[in-house]
């Protein structure tokens, strides 16, 4: 049997440590799961104020060369070519079959698009990029920076003490900032659901910002605990779990992350990996199951991999997020049910311990999203 390859440590390892949080490992990282105020409280500190989170572990990539939007268009769904400078937009990398390798992030900061990736699928989303298009534009990837994400109602607040122009920009604005004396490079954005940034700074300056950061009265370190119940309330995707390569974007319901010009009958419709399964499945609205959001009765939670049932016991799907939602204050869950049963309201059942606890197709977000769009 091989030794275990050793986790990997982002630059803010002993400040988590120092600050007593529980290290576990997540992607090939030591990540906090959470420190001492606990998963609920960091959850609720959040909603309420700013929570600082550590996600250096994800890949930071720079794409360059006249091409590079063009390249990265063959690659993702989305317009990359019309991309203004300063705004950033929500990608997939897709498969032939049209499932989903990836979920990404990509901002176009004029001289290159920056490019942030799963910390997961970091290797092969480089080899990706590399295989298909590294004959057409330049990809670097920046192992020297951390990112960091200030989320919450009160992070723009805090932010702005240390750079005043970032109260000037809105959800899915990015540009560069300094802070701390220290070039940056900053969104609007984030995974919680709230108003907030994600921050990439260089390594070395990482612990300083973060401490200064920490220093405001209004901000909390927040784990990976609180982090995937605050997105799972927000109705966004975890990859691995509600989206893989075995789904597609119609399937996950993310409809909104194919760009118009990309369906259309025009000469940019197409022209990414699987395009004929994802458009035939848009044309005809069909596909066997849908991501949906589910509700439970009762307080306990339904978690990952609990199968559902129909009402004579039938199973018709699969949880693939749950947890209780602190803020909706009630057990909430997504997952993949038959298409028959996936309209808002319908009752489903989910077999907990040899027995159906009753669940109901809802809507997402379960909690409203609160980005700020000026």
């Amino acid at each position: 049997m091989s030794e275990q390859t050793p986790l990997l440590r982002t630059p803010l390892f002993d400040l988590h440590v120092e600050l007593g949080a529980k290290m576990v490992p997540f992607a090939g990282y030591e990540m906090p799961v959470q420190y001492p105020l606990g998963v609920k409280k960091e959850h609720e500190h959040t909603r309420e104020q700013a929570g600082l989170f550590d996600v250096s572990h994800m890949g930071q990539l720079k794409l360059k060369g006249a091409e590079a939007a063009a390249a990265l268009e063959t690659l993702v769904p989305v317009d990359i070519q019309d991309l203004p400078v300063g705004k950033q937009r929500y990608a997939l990398f897709t498969n032939d079959q049209g499932g989903i390798l990836d979920d990404l992030m990509v901002a176009n900061l004029g001289e290159y698009l920056f490019v942030v990736v799963n910390a997961a699928c970091k290797e092969q989303d480089i080899a990706h990029l590399r295989q298909h298009i590294g004959s057409r534009c330049e990809i670097e990837v920046l192992e020297d920076r951390a990112l960091l994400a200030l989320q919450g109602p009160k992070a723009v607040e805090v932010l702005a003490r240390l750079n005043a122009d970032v109260s000037k920009m809105i959800f899915m604005d990015a540009g560069r900032f300094t802070l701390l004396g220290e070039e940056c490079l900053v969104s609007r954005s984030g995974y919680t659901g709230e108003d907030g940034f994600e921050i990439s700074v260089p390594a070395h300056k990482a612990e300083a910002l973060a401490r200064e950061l920490l220093a405001q009265a209004e901000v909390e370190f927040i784990g990976l605990g609180a982090r995937d119940s605050l997105r799972l309330e927000a109705g966004l995707c975890l990859y691995g779990h509600d989206i893989d390569t075995t789904t597609t974007p119609f399937e996950a319901s993310l409809l909104w992350a194919i760009s118009k010009p990309r369906r259309a009958d025009g000469e940019r419709a197409g022209g990414f990996p699987g395009a004929e399964v994802i458009l035939a499945q848009i044309a005809s609205k069909e596909a066997s199951r849908k991501r949906v959001g589910l509700i439970a009765e009762g307080r306990a939670p339904v978690r990952e991999g609990t199968e559902l049932v129909d009402a004579d016991g039938k199973v018709i799907g699969q949880v693939t997020s749950g947890t209780f939602g602190p803020t909706k204050n009630a057990p909430v869950a997504m997952g993949y049910v038959h298409t028959a049963h996936a309209a808002l309201g319908s009752e489903v059942f989910a077999m907990v311990r040899g027995k159906p606890q009753k669940m109901v197709v809802s809507a997402m977000p379960f909690v409203p999203q609160r980005y700020y769009r000026g």
